[in-house]
């Protein structure tokens, strides 16, 4: 697409857009793998997913597979991201987007047998998490075997240059068509971005970044405050451990990956180009680096200046993409700096996908005695349904609710989905938040396994969180792909979540900090796709 479209590319004088170096082992590769070690079974059997991984680990890697990767890794020195690219994982309308595993190597270790090893354990790991639980419950419900899921691997250059003992991108990020959450001018069909400094791990997995719609780049409501920047802004990136002096660690993000503090390598071109300054003295930020001050990743130089045409590209992207795709898209991205004068920026493609942007023909009409009698009202609500299936409700407890906790509040929430998946009962889950956050402190941490029965979901403003809405993370991907309804609820905008009225009821589950009540009879829950509008009221 970009090879067909060149003219456009070329049109940003001081950027080169490409997609980086790639590998693909086809679905033969796993075919093959799974054939030779008679690892078919797996698929329908209930273990957990240690006891696949092990099995994965020990199994033969099959040959002439083996050769070609070893043949590979002869000629690359430089670190590789190994990715997964299931047969189903980017289907429109039933994406597994995020439910596989993705691992980063150095890959500079000095023995070839060593990063054979490395290379082929994380493609192992790859390959096993076909069969893990997760996957499994995502495919139960959206009807798919997962007997017929098939892996490949993408085995691409990772992006990024090296600062001491670090390899990152300046920026990672995802772009998608449809802004679910649109603000002052914007508009749905804008589009909406989500970048951070370093690796695009704090991106997918929902972590503190900044958001934007590439049309309106100047329109940043959760930065109108000084206070609000400095407690908003990215305070830690991940980075790819290099140099590591111990080869036989385990390969996993907590060992391949480093999360660095952006105060501790201040000296980092990205970090000073990405950088404005606050000076406490004046209670002031300026859009310029200073060692006279304190360091905050606000991307200024792109956004306010732009220095780099990085919305325009943006935009482009996701025009040519609607255009050649047929339907909203998502693509992934990351952003190298030129260091040199004679040298180019480079912005590269590192997956476009469909975004799953299912198009209902149902003219949802909430009215004004619906919204009174409500016990939840939000005007910024995603889909557009009129869902009368469920009389469930999971909610935390604000009254006793601690961000301390929210590791033990998600495996609460587990075993109760776990009794009402085994019912087949769908029901409505609320809490403060981002769910499915990787951050404990700013929201949630469940997994699909955790909530894979959920029918809908309410994010609620609280006082002890500060978090952005979840949209961009690939748990939030899922939820929209499965055309799992999703409200957010901030009392300050004339919202509402009647807390007192849930209190009512007689808790049928009740634990430290979550309680699930049913209903009499089903409640109704009514979103407006075309207004953002949404009511739940018995």
């Amino acid at each position: 697409m970009l090879h067909q479209h060149r003219d456009l590319m070329e049109g940003f004088s001081n950027v080169e857009i490409s997609v980086p170096q790639t590998l693909v082992l086809t679905s033969d590769g796993f075919d093959a793998f799974i054939e030779l070690n008679d690892l078919g079974d797996l698929a329908k059997e209930e273990i957990s997913d240690e006891a696949i991984t092990k099995q994965f680990l020990e199994a033969r890697f099959p040959e002439p597979f083996r050769s070609d990767i070893q043949a590979f890794l002869k000629v690359t020195c430089y670190p590789l991201a190994v990715r997964s690219s299931s047969m189903l994982e980017d289907a429109q309308f039933k994406s597994y987007a995020g439910l596989y595993h993705t691992y980063i190597l150095a890959n500079d270790h000095p023995d070839d047998r060593c990063r054979l090893n490395q290379m082929l354990t994380a493609i192992k790991k790859v390959y096993a998490s076909t069969y893990f639980r997760a996957p499994k419950a995502f495919s139960k419900r959206v009807g798919n075997r997962v007997e017929s899921e098939k892996m490949a691997i993408i085995i691409q250059r990772a992006v990024g240059s090296r600062y001491g003992d670090y390899f990152y991108p300046a920026l990672s990020g995802v772009v998608q068509s449809l802004n679910y959450y649109p603000f002052s001018r914007m508009k749905t069909e804008d589009g909406i971005a989500s970048i951070a400094l370093g690796l695009g791990k704090a991106v997918m997995e929902g972590e503190n970044t900044l958001r934007f719609s590439p049309k309106h780049p100047e329109i940043l409501p959760q930065r109108s405050t000084v206070e609000d920047i400095l407690k908003g802004s990215q305070k830690k990136f991940y980075a790819i451990t290099m140099n590591d002096p111990d080869p036989q660690k385990e390969i996993n993000d907590s060992n391949t990956l480093s999360r660095v503090a952006v105060h501790s390598v201040t000296d980092h071109y990205p970090v000073r180009f990405f950088s404005s300054t606050y000076s406490p003295s004046e209670h002031r930020i300026r859009d310029f680096y200073s060692k006279n001050g304190h360091q905050v990743i606000t991307f200024a130089s792109l956004l306010k200046y732009n220095t780099i045409p990085f919305t325009e590209i943006l935009n482009t992207l996701l025009t040519l993409g609607r255009e050649k795709l047929g339907c909203a898209v998502e693509i992934e991205f990351a952003l190298n700096l030129a260091t040199k004068p004679e040298e180019k920026n480079r912005f590269h493609v590192l997956q476009i996908r469909p975004m799953s942007a299912r198009e209902e023909t149902l003219k949802v009409k909430i009215t004004e005695k619906e919204v009174g009698s409500a016990f939840c009202v939000s005007n910024r609500g995603l889909g557009n349904t009129v869902n009368r299936e469920m009389c469930d409700i999971i909610y935390v407890r604000p009254e006793n609710f601690d961000p301390a906790k929210t590791t033990q509040i998600a495996r609460e929430i587990g075993e109760i989905n776990s009794e009402l998946t085994r019912l087949n009962r769908k029901y409505l889950l609320i809490g403060p938040g981002r769910w499915g956050s990787s951050d404990h402190w700013l929201g949630i941490p469940v997994t699909w396994e955790d909530i894979c029965g959920v029918g809908s979901i309410v994010e609620t403003v609280h006082n002890r969180i500060n978090a952005e809405p979840s949209q961009g993370s690939h748990f939030f991907h899922n939820l929209t792909t499965l055309g799992i309804n999703y409200l957010n609820v901030d009392p300050t905008r004339g919202e509402k979540l009647d807390y007192s009225w849930l209190a009512t009821f007689t808790s049928r589950t009740e634990s430290e900090y979550v309680s699930h009540i049913q209903t009499e009879t089903v409640f109704t829950l009514k979103v407006d796709g075309r207004t953002g509008r949404a009511v739940i009221f018995v």
